[in-house]
C-alpha cells in the first residue's frame, strides 16, 4: 500500500472561516471598531463574547483583553500581588508567563517539572515552604495537565493564590472538571498559535466579584463597566473604580468578532485535533528512542501540539555527572549536603571560574577572555546569575553568592546585569 505523503504545514494555522470573515466585515462597515463604541441599544461584539466564553467556561464572570500575557499581569496585579513579592511557577513554561509575573511587579521562582513535562508537586510542596510564596501561577504548558487533585491539596495546605495559565488548554478537563475551573482567576490566549485565533488576544476568568471588578478597571474600561458581557453588579465598583488605575489592554470589536464564530465551533475543533493527535502519538510511540508523555486517565486534553522526549540524549550527558548536578541545582540537596558537612553557609561561587567549566553553567565562565564566544559567555553568565538570585532568596541565611558579568564585550550591557544583580 501506497502512503500518500503530508503536504500540508504543521506551523500555519487554518483559514479563517467564512462566517468570522462575514462577522469580521460588519465591524469594519460600521466602523465601530472600539468595544464601548455603540449605537443605541446595541452590544457590542466585545461584550457578547465575554457572555459567551464565561457561559462556555463555566465561570460566572469574563474579561476579554488585549493578550495572554496581559490576561496574566493584570490576574495578579487584581488579585493583589505587592511588587518584590515571589511568584511559584513551573520551569517549563513560555518567556511571556515569568514576564508578566515581572510586568506585575513580582519574582518568578521556578518550581521543577517532570518527565510528564507538568509541574513537579513534590518540589511544589517544598517551595510553597521555603519560598514564602502567596501565589502559585500555574502554567498547563503545552496542553498537559498535572494531577489536579493532588495539587489542589498542596495549594489549599499552604494557602496559596492560585492563577492558571490556560493558554493550551482551553477545553481541557481534568476528571470531567475544566482547566481554568481552579485558580481564583484563570487565563486564556487567542494568539494565533492557540485554539482560537483573533491573532492576538486574551481572557481572564473568575468567579471573584471583586477580582473581575478590579481586572475590568485595570484594563480601561473608565466607568463604562456596565457595558460588559460578563461583569459583577455595578456596586462592587463603588470603590475600586476611585482606587484603580487604568491599564488598558481592551479587545476590540473586530478581535471579537472573529473569534465568536470560532468560540462556537471550538468543541468540534477539539475533537478533530485529537483524533489527528492520536494518529501521530501512535506512530512516534513505536519509535524506541522517543518516549511520548503518558496521558492520565482523568485527563481530557486539547492535542494542538505535540511533544516528545528523546532521552538518551540527555542520559549520555549526565553520564557520570548526576551526583555534582543534583548538588548544583537543587536547594533541597545544597541544604542536606551543608549539614552533612557541618557547614552553616555557603558562598556560592559561578561555574567555570576555576576553569573546571563543570556543569550546569560552564558556558565559556573562564577567567580568561581568549577564545570565548561573547553569546554563549553571556548565556551561561545569566542563566548562573538567574538561578543564584533563586536559590539565596530560599534561604538568604544559608547561601550567598558570587554573581558573574563579562565586562570584556560591552560595558553598557555589563552595567546593566550589575544593576539587576
Amino acid at each position: 500500500m501506497t502512503i500518500a505523503p503530508f503536504t500540508g504545514n504543521f506551523t500555519q494555522q487554518e483559514a479563517i472561516s467564512d462566517s468570522a470573515i462575514d462577522a469580521a466585515i460588519e465591524v469594519l462597515r460600521s466602523g465601530r471598531l472600539h468595544r464601548y463604541n455603540t449605537a443605541g441599544d446595541e452590544v457590542s461584539q466585545t461584550a457578547q463574547l465575554e457572555a459567551e466564553y464565561a457561559a462556555w467556561q463555566g465561570s460566572k464572570y469574563c474579561l476579554a483583553c488585549t493578550s495572554g500575557g496581559y490576561a496574566l499581569s493584570t490576574a495578579l496585579k487584581a488579585a493583589g500581588l505587592k511588587v518584590g513579592e515571589r511568584v511559584l511557577t513551573n520551569a517549563f513554561t513560555l518567556a511571556p508567563v515569568p514576564g508578566a509575573i515581572v510586568n506585575a511587579g513580582g519574582v518568578p521562582i521556578f518550581v521543577e517539572v517532570t518527565d510528564s513535562l507538568v509541574v513537579d508537586l513534590d518540589d511544589l510542596a517544598l517551595k510553597a515552604v521555603s519560598s514564602g510564596a502567596r501565589f502559585f501561577m500555574l502554567s498547563h504548558m503545552r496542553g498537559h495537565l498535572a494531577d489536579m487533585d493532588r495539587l489542589m491539596e498542596i495549594v489549599q495546605a499552604h494557602d496559596l493564590i492560585l492563577i492558571e495559565d490556560c493558554a493550551h488548554t482551553m477545553g481541557a478537563k481534568w476528571d470531567g472538571k475544566k482547566s481554568g475551573s481552579y485558580g481564583l482567576a484563570s487565563c486564556f490566549s487567542t494568539q494565533t498559535y492557540k485554539h482560537v485565533n483573533s491573532g492576538e488576544g486574551g481572557f481572564i476568568t473568575s468567579d471573584s466579584a471583586e477580582l473581575m471588578a478590579r481586572a475590568i478597571m485595570l484594563s480601561g474600561s473608565y466607568m463604562l463597566y456596565e457595558r460588559h458581557g460578563a461583569s459583577p453588579d455595578p456596586s462592587v465598583f463603588a470603590d475600586i473604580r476611585l482606587e484603580t488605575p487604568n491599564c488598558s489592554g481592551r479587545m476590540d470589536n473586530l478581535r471579537a468578532a472573529i473569534l465568536r464564530p470560532q468560540l462556537a465551533e471550538l468543541d468540534t475543533s477539539v475533537e478533530r485535533w485529537n483524533e489527528r493527535y492520536q494518529v501521530i502519538e501512535r506512530r512516534l510511540s513505536a519509535v524506541s528512542a522517543i518516549e511520548v508523555p503518558v496521558r492520565p486517565e482523568k485527563e481530557y486534553y486539547v492535542g494542538s501540539s505535540l511533544q516528545f522526549l528523546i532521552k538518551d540524549i540527555n542520559r549520555e550527558w549526565r553520564k557520570g555527572h548526576e551526583t555534582a548536578l543534583t548538588g548544583a541545582w537543587d536547594h533541597a540537596e545544597r541544604i542536606k549536603m551543608l549539614d552533612d558537612d557541618g557547614i552553616a553557609g555557603e558562598v556560592v561561587f559561578p561555574d567555570g571560574i576555576t576553569e573546571m567549566n563543570s556543569p550546569p553553567f560552564g558556558a565559556g565562565i573562564g577567567l580568561s577572555p581568549r577564545g570565548a564566544d561573547r553569546v554563549l559567555q553571556w548565556a551561561g553568565a545569566r542563566a548562573h546569575n538567574r538561578w543564584l538570585v533563586e536559590l539565596c532568596q530560599m534561604a538568604p541565611e544559608r547561601h550567598h553568592g558570587v554573581a558573574v558579568v563579562p565586562a570584556t564585550w560591552d560595558v553598557e550591557e555589563a552595567v546593566r546585569e550589575v544593576r539587576w544583580a
